[in-house]
């Protein structure tokens, strides 16, 4: 029997993400903060993954998502850090700094604390870039589950849009 540490559901999400990848040849870089490197672990619990996954950046402070992404300060400062501008440039930063084809990012309230009235825990935030392509956002209101569970929803959509910007065809 062989043990892994995410559900079914996540692996085979996983798994096709990275056979989709592999089929098109394309290299995938993750941008990560409130999931705090999931997305990349779940990846690379996939065998075999090497020859998609380039690297992950986990950007939990908003130094971190400025220094290593090149999310200007003043963005952050504007929209907060819990926004779909700073998702974006997140994934744009990302697919940039990585030089990869594919790039997901999330930025997110996974709770208990630290939502507001305009951003209440379960807020998640998810973008995927694409070489070539329109960077595509997804705003999630998971609502206050638990942080485990925000986290896990957050891993699973982001697989489902990295699954829709791989549908999209390429820009003429």
């Amino acid at each position: 029997m062989t043990v892994t540490m995410f559900s079914q559901e996540l692996t085979t999400k996983a798994a096709t993400v990275i056979e989709r990848c592999r089929a098109l040849g394309f290299q995938l870089a993750t941008a990560e903060s409130c999931t705090g490197g999931l997305i990349a672990g779940c990846l690379t619990e996939i065998a075999g993954s090497s020859d998609v996954i380039d690297r992950g950046f986990v950007t939990y402070s908003n130094q971190a998502k400025m220094d290593m992404l090149n999310v200007p300060a003043d963005m952050i400062a504007h929209n907060g850090a819990v926004s779909e501008q700073v998702a974006r440039a997140m994934a744009e930063g990302a697919l940039k700094q990585a030089g990869t084809e594919l790039a997901v990012a999330v930025t997110g309230v996974a709770g208990p604390g630290g939502g507001s009235d305009e951003k209440p825990v379960g807020l998640v935030h998810i973008a995927c870039a694409r070489s070539g392509q329109l960077t595509m956002h997804l705003r999630c209101s998971f609502g206050d589950q638990g942080r485990s569970k925000i986290r896990e929803l957050t891993v699973l959509s982001a697989f489902e849009l990295i699954d829709q910007q791989l549908e999209t065809p390429a820009l003429a």
